[in-house]
């Protein structure tokens, strides 16, 4: 068995490949961003549900900081 590497936009383990399923669509793409940062700041939410939506945004856009799918993207770096 070999051993697991994380998606590369957000970090859950996976045997292949570069994005795990949660992160693609169907045809097996990225997901957009904005869909992607919505689902993200979702679960945010389902984990801390006395953080504001603010706080969880916050929170997504700084793990996604650290994220080679989406460290560049101007929506994580402050960018146009």
């Amino acid at each position: 068995m070999t051993d697991p590497t994380s998606c590369e936009s957000c970090g859950m383990p996976l045997e292949t490949g570069r994005y795990c399923t949660h992160c693609t669509t169907d045809s097996g793409r990225l997901q957009p961003f904005e869909e992607r940062f919505a689902r993200m700041v979702a679960w945010q939410e389902r984990r801390n549900p006395d953080q504001s939506r603010a706080d969880a945004e916050a929170a997504t856009l700084a793990y996604l900081a650290a994220m080679p799918a989406w460290r560049d993207h101007p929506q994580v770096t402050g960018g146009d």
